[in-house]
């Protein structure tokens, strides 16, 4: 998963709050225009833990901010691998990781965050389009050494372009079913088909660009929501599009400040301009860095992270794409 995300500031948030001082140790080609990037800490030190889902912030050099899965289950590790590919409309992230990074550079990146946990299911499938493979392929690995009911499926354009290839060949066939547009006429993979052979109780993940996504959710929507899990790695929608942004007060409930946000612009914005210190990573409702307890008022999700559930209760937004219904919103800051 690799996440467009603005510039990141010398003087931002994230810049106070443990990023984690690393080196480039390996670099791998794992298929057409992708790479494996391995960072370990420069003082030799072991890397916080995580479970498969999970992603770090890479602060790159150029001034850019972005946000990738990590690869390989690992709970006590001294490394974190991430894959990159490059994307011909990219904003300058992969890009410049590709073309510029090399072995031993120093960077600056974040301890995993986690928004697509992996949960402890009877059976587990899991569908990936391209580069939506990076958190997939996590959990494919963990639920193979685990010995569990699970099934992969996953899409490329062709066999080429196709991440772990090679590792997904040696797992049991039974596990795995892997579609190639090129050599299925143009034609792209059944979702539904696939869901529709899973058990009552299967859990699905799904990370792949966002028209899988959706076509993914309107296949999976006879199932327990509960069960169904999905990452975007851009938004959903184009927020500013919407409309819903600003209008309204923010009040902060700890230090009793408030702050109007002006049509247009989003409370982070504001806060950050006022000198507030917030948590946020992705500015786009994608990585769950800047989420907040709502404390009164009605806000306007627009966030890829929480659930329809989780939204419906109000009690936390994210605080870089949200709008607000009433003309309060008291947050738990």
């Amino acid at each position: 998963m690799d996440t467009a995300t603005a510039p990141a500031t010398a003087a931002g948030p994230t810049a106070a709050h443990g990023l984690i001082d690393a080196r480039l140790s390996k670099i791998e080609d794992v298929a057409r225009d992708t790479k494996l990037y391995t960072f370990e800490r420069i003082d030799g030190g072991k890397l916080p833990g995580y479970k498969p889902g999970a992603h770090i912030d890479l602060h790159l050099p150029n001034g850019l901010l972005r946000q990738f899965s990590l690869t390989v289950p690992a709970s006590d590790p001294h490394s974190y691998t991430v894959g990159v590919k490059r994307d011909e409309n990219s904003r300058g992230g992969s890009r410049y990781i590709i073309e510029q990074m090399k072995v031993d550079d120093q960077i600056k990146i974040s301890a995993p965050r986690n928004n697509f946990p992996l949960v402890d299911a009877e059976h587990v499938v899991l569908f990936a389009g391209g580069i939506g493979i990076t958190p997939i392929w996590c959990m494919a690995q963990q639920l193979a050494a685990l010995g569990r009911s699970w099934k992969i499926h996953y899409a490329c354009r062709s066999q080429a372009d196709m991440a772990f290839l090679n590792d997904l060949k040696k797992l049991e066939q039974k596990f795995v079913h892997l579609h190639f547009d090129d050599e299925a006429g143009g034609k792209v993979m059944d979702l539904a088909a696939a869901i529709a052979e899973a058990p009552a109780d299967a859990h699905f993940y799904c990370c792949g660009p966002n028209p899988m996504l959706k076509a993914f959710e309107a296949a999976a929507a006879s199932r327990p929501k509960a069960n169904v899990h999905v990452e975007y790695f851009t938004p959903k929608d184009d927020v500013n599009a919407e409309g819903d942004l600003g209008g309204f007060w923010v009040e902060l409930a700890k230090s009793g400040e408030e702050y109007f946000i002006p049509p247009g612009k989003k409370v982070l914005e504001v806060l950050f301009d006022a000198g507030v210190d917030v948590d946020y990573s992705c500015e786009l409702g994608i990585c769950g860095a800047c989420e907040t307890k709502v404390i009164s008022g009605i806000p306007v999700h627009h966030d890829s992270v929480l659930s329809e559930e989780e939204q419906a209760t109000n009690e936390k937004v994210m605080i870089c794409c949200c709008g607000c219904k009433t003309e309060r919103l008291v947050l738990d800051m």
